[in-house]
């Protein structure tokens, strides 16, 4: 707990200084309380009777697992996490121990103090105060488990071994001893740790720890980025015995669907096939052009019992992550490429969902199964979509007639319940990287989006909805996917930015999927359809996982659960576990343990989530920053993303790519930040870079090894808007004589990283490989 107040105690408070107690102290059990006011015997009984009703009354919230405070404040110093970063860049923090109401806060940098200003997912101390626009966290120190090592490249002169860190962020340069660096080439890729001492000037000391790669390595970005961000590698021999041992699947216990005609549809370079489909019309005259459509999954439980070492690893990595050159899987590959891939022609132990779909697209009814099944094709993305569009091949012409066309007849079937429905429709420019067997570049082109990959999406989201709702139906408890609804204050800020562009928005209304939509549908086409669809993404929450409901607001669902995908993520096995226990499937369901332990697994694997998507835009960013390293003074086509106090974001239209103009490249006049309208506007002149608009910029650094693209501004700022409200005082950009760019770029090539904040999980995109709805 925080350090209680020092005031005069005098038996039982009475709310208002109960209330007064907890605001100063921040947050403090009932025994801490009853101490400080000395309370004893009845008056205790009291207290807790007070504390009951005040809960009720919802002034009070509880805090951790005994303490309380009072609801929306925060202590006066606290850790806390960087959970989110704003269309501007600008980062906020959320207690670590938070209660459900508690609010986040702007964090606010000391660029007085040395070192790296902390970034997404750094764990912070904290000093809390009430600002005019809301809750501010002023930064004490970051307290980062991994600040005494540096990921860095070595660079080696006749004088000296330094080790050059590769995260943009940081300054921590060490020299290491001549000795340790023995066998170790210039651009080397290593660990080091910061060794302590009294040092206070030039650069730390440090120690080789091991050695990583070499940064000219055609696939060092994403050993960079898994050394970065902590992602466990490979699995230890007493896993990869346990893999080994496992046995082909039999029929005992379960239902036998190898006539089932089921097919795989995944991407073309595919090694683990998860899931499989098949659809028919369903023969009951009471459900008149209604359909039947099965969904069969990997029965991952399977193979992975509690407790075992698979289990323990598995929960430990949480899900796969996925790279443009390689994949760190959960599970061992006997299991992630072999027994629980679902292969064309072989028999495999699956967890079956059969569903039932009225005329009108309407989820009338499902039932589970657990059974053993068999492949009859494996088709691609690319490949189905030709199929349907006319262009059959050697497979999938045979299967066109009796399994192709009564899939997506089931799916435009479905289609029009999901119409109904309305989830929330952004769409999201994914970018590809296409590499060669060296593991070199060959383009960045846009994923294309295929009706293929709609289909097996709607499919495997019915299947989640079903999963969440025989688990509840059951009374057994699951680990839900949730996703809030977006907070009044991203309401407000998104009110804000529209108002700008002319577009209407009432701030007092509810937010609803339909009134998002109808905003996108308005714009689409427009001149702003990119910058509108981007920042109602960024206006988003972030999905989860909770053992607690709140609904899924992008989908649109009232309960919602991830089954689809147990070879990936954990938190499929564990729903896989729970129907086991709940419909009596076998002996290898979710135990009373495992009950216990859902907090803090849905936790962990919302922790293993986002450590895997940082980890992935990481590696991105330092292969795109490798592949324009031959463009440098080319000119490029692009949009600005982010505004912030220290320059501009830019997107390249070409590749997708992220930049930073640094706001002292801009003019010869000082810049204010604008939040409200997002612009940054000339002091004297009045001229404006705004969010949303196109540009023109000359690339002046590639830096693959931090990932930093630095772009140099060549179109002309908009002139003074003369119905534009004057900039708020206080937020003046840094210009020329200003510095650069502040601390939290590092002063090293690409700055800080683009605003990223606010997407809801990999961008409410899909729910397959390497997309998280």
């Amino acid at each position: 707990m925080s350090k209680s107040p020092r005031r005069p105690v005098a038996g039982l408070p009475d709310e208002e200084t109960l209330i007064a107690f907890l605001r100063e102290a921040g947050t403090a059990e009932k025994t801490d309380i009853a101490r400080h006011f000395g309370l004893k015997g009845g008056e205790r009984r009291a207290l807790r009777e007070m504390i009951r009703a005040l809960e009720e009354a919802g002034k009070l919230g509880k805090r951790g697992r005994k303490g309380f405070s009072e609801v929306g404040a925060l202590p006066p110093v606290g850790v806390a996490d960087v959970v989110e970063r704003d269309m501007d860049g600008e980062l906020y923090v959320r207690l670590v121990e938070a209660s459900a109401d508690a609010p986040r806060a702007l964090l606010v940098p000391d660029n007085d103090k040395p070192g790296p200003a902390p970034g997404m997912g750094d764990r912070v101390l904290v000093k809390f105060a009430r600002g005019e626009d809301g809750w501010e966290a002023r930064l004490i120190k970051t307290l980062d488990a991994g600040a005494n090592k540096v990921l860095g490249v070595i660079r080696k002169s006749n004088k000296e071994v330094r080790v050059e860190p590769v995260d943009r962020r940081s300054e921590d340069v060490l020299l290491v001893p001549h000795a340790q660096a023995e066998g170790l080439r210039d651009g080397d890729l290593v660990l080091a740790a910061i060794e302590k001492g009294d040092q206070r000037y030039g650069p730390k000391r440090g120690k080789i720890l091991e050695k990583i790669g070499h940064e000219g390595d055609a696939r060092a970005a994403s050993l960079i980025a898994i050394a970065a961000h902590n992602v466990p590698m490979g699995f230890s021999e007493a896993v990869e015995k346990e893999a080994e041992d496992q046995e082909l699947p039999s029929l005992m216990g379960r239902e036998d669907l190898r006539d089932l005609p089921l097919i795989t549809i995944d991407p073309a370079d595919a090694r683990d096939h998860d899931d499989a489909v098949y659809a028919m019309r369903d023969e009951d005259p009471k459900n008149a052009d209604g359909w039947i459509v099965w969904v069969a999954i990997a029965d991952v439980a399977a193979y992975v019992r509690p407790n075992t070492n698979l289990d323990r690893e598995a929960r430990d990595k949480g899900n796969s992550t996925y790279f443009p050159d390689r994949v760190e899987p959960m599970l061992p590959e006997r299991l992630s490429n072999g027994l629980c891939s679902l292969k064309q022609g072989e028999n495999r132990a699956c967890m079956a969902v059969r569903m039932v779909f009225d005329k009108d697209g309407r989820k009338t009814g499902h039932k589970f199964v657990r059974g053993l099944m068999r492949s009859q094709a494996k088709l691609s993305y690319e490949q189905a979509q030709a199929a349907i569009d006319g262009q059959t091949d050697d497979t999938t012409g045979p299967i066109m007639a009796a399994i192709l066309d009564p899939l997506w007849a089931a799916y435009r079937t479905m289609l029009k319940g999901r119409l109904k429905r309305s989830p929330l429709a952004i769409e999201s420019a994914e970018r590809r990287i296409r590499m060669n067997d060296q593991g070199q570049i060959i383009s960045i082109e846009p994923r294309v989006s295929l009706e293929a990959h709609r289909l097996i999406e709607e499919m495997m989201i019915q299947a989640n909805v079903c999963a969440a709702e025989t688990l509840e139906q059951k009374r057994t408890p699951l680990l839900y996917r949730v996703h809030d609804a977006p907070s009044q204050e991203k309401l407000f800020n998104l009110g804000d930015f529209l108002q700008t562009i002319g577009k209407p928005w009432t701030k007092g209304e509810p937010a609803t999927t339909k009134r998002f939509n109808k905003l996108l549908d308005e714009t689409r086409g427009g001149d702003h359809a990119e910058v509108v669809n981007e920042v109602v993404l960024r206006s988003q929450m972030q999905a989860i996982y909770s053992a607690e409901n709140v609904g899924h607001f992008g989908l649109n669902l009232d309960r919602y659960a991830h089954f689809t995908s147990p070879i990936r993520r954990y938190s499929d096995l564990i729903v896989h576990r729970g129907l086991i226990r709940a419909l009596g499937l076998g002996k290898d369901g979710l135990t009373d343990r495992e009950i216990s332990e859902l907090p803090a697994i849905a936790e962990q694997v919302t922790m293993t989530e986002r450590r895997s998507m940082a980890a992935e835009r990481a590696a991105m960013d330092r292969y795109m920053a490798a592949f324009l390293q031959e463009r440098v003074g080319a000119t490029f086509p692009g949009r600005i993303t982010g505004v912030t106090r220290f320059g501009l974001f830019i997107r390249l239209d070409e590749t997708g790519a992220d930049g930073l103009v640094p706001v002292s490249t801009l003019g010869t006049e000082y810049f204010t930040h604008d939040d409200k309208s997002h612009a940054l506007v000339g002091e004297r002149s009045g001229a404006r870079w705004t969010l949303g608009r196109t540009v023109e910029v000359r690339l002046k650094e590639a830096t693959p090894i931090t990932g930093g693209l630095v772009f140099e501004m060549l179109s002309e700022p908009a002139p003074r808007d003369p119905n534009a409200p004057a900039p708020r005082l206080g937020q003046r950009a840094r210009g020329p004589g200003g510095g650069g760019f502040p601390k939290r770029g590092g002063g090293r090539p690409g700055g800080p990283k683009p605003p990223k904040g606010g997407r809801p999980s990999g961008g409410l995109k899909g729910v397959r490989k390497g997309k998280r709805r």
